[in-house]
């Protein structure tokens, strides 16, 4: 089973090399290739399918190796309120 974080898909981009990356709602990116058969991902392919899974949850293992990266800005701003 894979470890991480539960955090709903919010939107996509292509990374350099031309591959579809989910933005995660924590702020971090995960990779979401169709690259049969270690990865069957074909609604990757289209702009329809990738729509459809707005809200899909993917497991965000950086959030527990880096931690949420929502959670530093909360504190940078508490920081700033106090100064």
């Amino acid at each position: 089973m894979t470890q991480g974080v539960p955090r709903r898909i919010v939107g996509y981009h292509l990374d350099v090399e031309r591959h579809w990356v989910a933005e995660l709602e924590c702020g971090h990116g995960q990779h979401v290739r169709h690259d049969p058969p270690w990865q069957v991902r074909e609604w990757v392919t289209t702009e329809a399918g990738r729509t459809a899974h707005l809200g899909t949850i993917l497991n965000c293992v950086r959030c527990i190796e880096e931690g949420d990266p929502r959670e530093a800005l909360r504190e940078r701003r508490s920081d700033d309120d106090t100064a």
